[in-house]
């Protein structure tokens, strides 16, 4: 047996090796155009993607503030983040509330809103779209939109509490509620979740549910025993993507409170933007080291996922992940 898989090996690098030799000529001028026509997104990745990686990682090892050549410090930023930066570990605790917050509101309020969309009910397109319109609205302009929303005297929210005769909050100036406002926004979001979510239950044979209906399943029990563990390899994907992308954070919390109350809502990739481009001079050095132990953080987080994603992710075919 092994030697005929050897066999079978060779014959395969053979042909691998012959394989451009026995091309026709339109066959070898397709292929030539197919790589002319994808040298530029490789030439981006390389120097868009690729290189950056490899330049910070280098730099977190230097101090460069872009003017001055970068001067060889060893590990001086990662031991002077751990020990003498006050705003990393409450950065870093920002984010992990963040983090927590959003994902389990995405993943909750996603799939919910995906089991009510998976049903016969009149204009669903129309509701589709509208649930996940605000996805795609740049987040600029959805940061001008929340500031509105959530303005202490005539914010709309604000008005609703008051109308029920709750007091009005201070998003954005009380520390307790400023990190709460950021995690109701993350809602805007939600859309992104229920079309994978959407797109999972209706992967779901019928078959499974008709079977359940037969044995005296009721919605409950049905959404229990086949709707949940058939949804878990999609759970599993929005998990890892909302995680990886609450990770890092920024956008609306730099247009909205750069940070602010006393750096409540200071998150951990506006930490690493501060030393860069705020600090004067900027500190290019130091915002790679805190760049890699994101990568290193997110890094983590994703691993363990995934290998703990055996003991609880089911496919249709009865196999575990």
């Amino acid at each position: 047996m092994a030697q005929a898989f050897g066999a079978q090996l060779s014959a395969l690098r053979g042909r691998r090796r012959t394989r451009w030799r026995d091309l026709s000529p339109m066959r070898k001028r397709e292929a030539r155009f197919g790589l002319l026509f994808i040298t530029p997104w490789i030439i981006g990745v390389l120097l868009f993607a690729l290189f950056p990686f490899i330049a910070s990682f280098v730099l977190s090892f230097t101090k460069y503030n872009i003017v001055a050549p970068p001067r060889w410090v060893g590990l001086e930023h990662y031991v002077h983040i751990f020990t003498d930066d006050p705003l990393f570990l409450k950065s870093l605790r920002n984010t992990a509330v963040y983090v927590g917050g959003s994902v389990v509101i995405r993943i909750v309020l996603g799939f919910a809103l995906a089991l009510l969309l998976n049903t016969k009910v009149r204009f669903l397109g129309l509701w589709r779209t509208l649930f996940y319109l605000p996805s795609v609205v740049p987040i600029v302009a959805l940061s001008v939109i929340w500031l509105y929303v959530l303005n202490a005297r005539a914010g709309l929210l604000n008005s609703l509490l008051y109308a029920i005769g709750l007091p009005r909050i201070r998003w954005f100036a009380d520390p307790d509620y400023a990190m709460i406002a950021f995690l109701i926004m993350s809602t805007t979001w939600v859309g992104v979740t229920m079309v994978i979510f959407l797109a999972g239950l209706q992967g779901i044979p019928e078959e499974y549910y008709d079977a359940a209906k037969i044995d005296g399943a009721n919605i409950f029990q049905r959404l229990r025993r086949v709707t949940i563990p058939l949804m878990t390899p999609t759970i599993y994907l929005n998990v890892l993507i909302n995680i990886i992308g609450a990770f890092q954070v920024f956008t609306q919390i730099f247009i909205m409170t750069g940070g602010a109350p006393r750096d409540a809502t200071r998150t951990y990739v506006l930490h690493l933007f501060d030393h860069a481009f705020q600090y004067l001079p900027p500190q290019m050095g130091y915002s790679s080291a805190l760049a890699w132990i994101l990568f290193i953080i997110i890094f983590i987080f994703t691993a363990a996922i995934v290998a703990t994603s055996q003991r609880w992710v089911f496919y249709q075919g009865g196999e575990e992940s």
